[in-house]
């Protein structure tokens, strides 16, 4: 019987990947790390887990795609709705809660909502760790203003009972900063605001959770040609993830200038703080009028050569799962619907015999 397009593992969605407009370049961005996901699991292969210590110092450990997705990925009950608001989180949000990337839901329990993730597919090596020997290689990430919002929601839930302790963490310097909008005067508070986020992290350490899923892509160098071992994922925890921007904003605390790090530092800051005040976030006012003369189009960027000492590891050198495996992963001729507009679309696209 002829397999219509589709994504190993994909099969309860929102997408039809049987029409071509399921295969542009945004949409594939976030399925084909699913399906990757669901056939890691299909293989016994668990992501690699970042996890923080109470030192905030990241671990590496294991989780497995069950608990990602919060049913195992072959449940007749389990659905994929890409690009979907997080319902969950809507309780302590004034307005509309953005999209996230993948919501999973419980057919069998009233199309109840089990996780909300984030999806980052990353190119390894990025061109700061081309030229490197490939156990230097590292994967650039950009982060948009959304997943900060999500973040910050999931550290008010771990408080939303203890409201009062988030406020005895972020009262003393956050009273004092008369306007959030004022790049000079939060710049001014930048150490301590810092260190009270800190705190505030250290504290919830036991309810960390998978947040941000990072596929890799790996590359013969900067070349467009697949690795033999060119495939994996690393899992973010909502507090691990925290590290990408707290540790270049620690790094950069000593400049007068307002970065995206610094930023995304007091955005967190400020949602918090009216979550601790009031027990609502207002996420839109936060991001709109706090754009502290920075450009609102990310949240924040960093290169390989930064995210390689987190994800340093023997997956990241040398990926689980090798490239004559995505003719597993990519269905019933769906590489045929692929628009080649980004780098990893291109490759499948134009690699001799990947699906032979």
């Amino acid at each position: 019987m002829k397999v219509p397009p589709s994504l190993f593992g994909i099969n309860n969605s929102n997408r039809d990947f049987s029409n071509k407009s399921s295969w542009g370049k945004n949409q594939f961005n976030s399925s084909f790390p699913v399906a990757l996901a669901c056939y890691m699991s299909h293989k016994n292969i668990d992501p690699i887990y970042l996890i923080i210590d109470n030192q905030l110092q990241i671990d590496h450990s294991k989780v497995t795609v069950a608990s990602i997705f919060g049913l195992n990925y072959s449940s007749a009950d389990l659905f994929f709705a890409f690009e979907r608001d997080y319902i969950p989180y809507q309780d302590i949000v004034l307005g509309t809660l953005p999209r996230i990337d993948l919501v999973t839901i419980n057919k069998a329990n009233q199309n109840s909502c089990l996780r909300g993730l984030e999806i980052k597919l990353t190119a390894l090596p990025d061109n700061t760790t081309c030229e490197l020997s490939e156990d230097q290689y590292g994967s650039e990430i950009v982060v948009r203003p959304p997943t900060i919002v999500y973040f910050a929601i999931s550290i008010a839930k771990a408080y939303q009972e203890n409201r009062h302790l988030l406020h005895n963490y972020l009262y003393p310097i956050c009273h004092k900063i008369q306007d959030w909008t004022s790049p000079r005067i939060v710049l001014d508070f930048m150490p301590e605001i810092i260190n009270a986020i800190d705190s505030a992290l250290i504290s919830c350490i036991s309810s960390q959770f998978p947040l941000i899923m990072q596929p890799i892509w790996k590359t013969e160098g900067k070349s467009a040609q697949l690795a033999e071992n060119c495939l994996d994922i690393f899992m973010w925890s909502n507090l691990a993830f925290t590290r990408l921007f707290i540790d270049a904003a620690k790094a950069e605390v000593k400049s007068n200038k307002m970065t995206r790090h610094k930023r995304c530092v007091v955005w967190v800051t400020k949602m918090l703080y009216d979550f601790a005040q009031t027990g609502k976030i207002n996420h839109e006012a936060t991001i709109d009028e706090m754009s502290l003369n920075t450009k609102n189009d990310k949240a924040f960027a960093l290169s390989g050569t930064r995210t390689h000492k987190y994800m340093n590891s023997q997956a990241l050198t040398n990926p689980r799962i090798k490239k004559d495996e995505i003719k597993h992963i990519i269905l019933g001729n769906g590489e045929r619907l692929l628009s080649p507009e980004r780098r990893f679309d291109a490759i499948i696209f134009n690699t001799p015999n990947l699906f032979d």
